[in-house]
């Protein structure tokens, strides 16, 4: 099972990829660092909140896990 602190770990280090990923194509698509930049931030904000209630939800799933 993996740690709360890993799990964070890994939202926060994916999401701050997006940040910069997203920010690009916000400002490809509008033209603006403030639109873009602020689309960004709305969809990571959502993204990383989605990913750790996924990652919880997983956790506990037992199916394809095997046991040493």
């Amino acid at each position: 099972m993996e740690t709360r602190k890993r799990s964070i770990v890994k939202a926060v280090i994916w999401n701050g990829l997006g940040l910069v990923s997203m920010t690009l194509v916000g400002l490809a698509a509008t033209g603006s660092v403030k639109a873009g930049g602020a689309m960004a931030l709305v969809n990571t904000g959502i993204g990383f909140t989605v990913y750790l209630a996924y990652e919880c939800v997983w956790a506990q799933v037992q199916w394809g896990r095997r046991h040493v």
